[in-house]
């Protein structure tokens, strides 16, 4: 029961690995940012299978294919919008990554990359989100009996040099 967080900057569509993270809106059906991003590049067949979802709550996460991606699957998650931090918003986003990742091991998928979920247009501290967001990787990798890799996938280097900081500048190895 081991595994590694691996940074890497740049675009969450071009990462191969069993599966990629949508930080999506509650409908499933696409918007801005990464939702929008991952929607175009796995193509129109990605829409068809989450329309059969019928929309997701904040905090949970369901499985679709990665269509026209590299990666197999994409796991969508629907991120709290920050209201002040009195909302329940770091039980929400420290649910996200927990029902994706349970997600993922249900699967028996063994690599796993997610975006800084809730940080863009939901204006989620983007330090505070890094600190959660790690927390719970690390939590999950010391008891994943399956995945062996996270990648945190960070769009800008401001993003990337925040995790990077946290991670002690190296990446991180759960033994």
């Amino acid at each position: 029961m081991s595994g590694i967080i691996r940074l890497h900057q740049g675009d969450i569509t071009k990462i191969t690995v069993d599966a990629i993270v949508n930080a999506a809106n509650s409908t499933l059906l696409g918007g801005g940012g990464v939702d929008g991003a991952i929607h175009r590049a796995a193509g129109v067949r990605l829409l068809g299978e989450c329309i059969t979802f019928g929309g997701c709550a904040t905090g949970d996460a369901v499985i679709t294919g990665g269509y026209k991606l590299p990666a197999k699957h994409v796991i969508h998650t629907v991120g709290p919008i920050w209201r002040g931090g009195n909302k329940d918003e770091d039980n929400l986003l420290a649910s996200c990554y927990q029902r994706s990742l349970s997600i993922a091991e249900s699967h028996q998928l063994t690599s796993i990359a997610f975006p800084a979920i809730s940080t863009g247009i939901y204006s989620f501290p983007a330090a505070r989100a890094a600190n959660i967001a790690l927390r719970e990787m690390k939590k999950f990798l010391t008891k994943s009996v399956h995945i062996k890799l996270i990648i945190p996938v960070l769009f800008d280097q401001k993003s990337y040099d925040l995790y990077w900081e946290l991670l002690g500048g190296d990446e991180l190895e759960i033994i």
